[in-house]
């Protein structure tokens, strides 16, 4: 039986995704379809399918003349991405709030909690952004939480790029239990303005809040 292509492309992005996030792959550094091909055991096809997903994505270039490169993230990348997080988090939060029931908390304090007994970067990234995508989750705006995706990712690379040379330490998360609180309490100003400030912090632990 032959292997699914689109599991096969999935598969490759999502491996090279993982790879430039925690910064296993450097910024500017190239990509070539038969290495990569070979790695994986397939045909150029979807690898170029890949290469198309991970670049909407933001995560690589195409350059003319030095082919397919992973693109760089450097500090005024990260205040842009925190400023448009700050706006486009806090409009999802707005639009889908009216529809949080008891189980949105629940999902929200379990997140929480998983970015409390986080043990490794790794553990607390993904913790994180469960905590972040649970918050826009109810807007009913798909593009909006696609471009909120492709933001997250950005954070999450300045993150690795920056805890991994300085050590993981573990970091309290007393915004998340204030928004929460928030959210509890029927006060959505406040859990929006907790939100934005929240998000607009811009360095805690040496690198990015979020």
């Amino acid at each position: 039986m032959k292997n699914d292509p689109g599991s096969t492309v999935a598969r490759i992005a999502e491996v090279l995704r993982t790879r430039i996030i925690r910064g296993e792959i450097a910024g500017g550094a190239a990509l070539r379809q038969d290495h990569v091909a070979q790695e994986f055991q397939s045909s150029h096809v979807p690898v170029r399918e890949a290469f198309r997903q991970l670049e909407a994505e933001g995560l690589l270039l195409t350059l003319p003349r030095r082919g397919v490169r992973v693109s760089m993230v450097d500090r005024a990348a990260v205040k842009e991405n925190a400023e448009m997080r700050g706006a486009l988090e806090i409009l999802a939060l707005r639009h889908g709030v009216r529809k949080f029931t008891s189980e949105h908390i629940a999902r929200l304090e379990q997140a929480q909690d998983d970015c409390a007994r986080a043990a490794s970067l790794v553990e607390w990234d993904a913790a994180n952004n469960l905590f972040h995508d649970i918050l826009s989750s109810e807007c009913g705006m798909p593009r909006l939480l696609a471009v909120l995706k492709q933001l997250q990712l950005t954070n999450s690379r300045y993150l690795f790029s920056t805890g991994f040379k300085r050590g993981w330490q573990p970091r309290s998360d007393h915004d998340h239990m204030l928004i929460i609180d928030a959210l509890k309490g029927k006060k959505t100003d406040r859990a929006v303005q907790l939100l934005s400030m929240h998000i607009g912090t811009m360095e805690r632990v040496g690198f990015v809040a979020a």
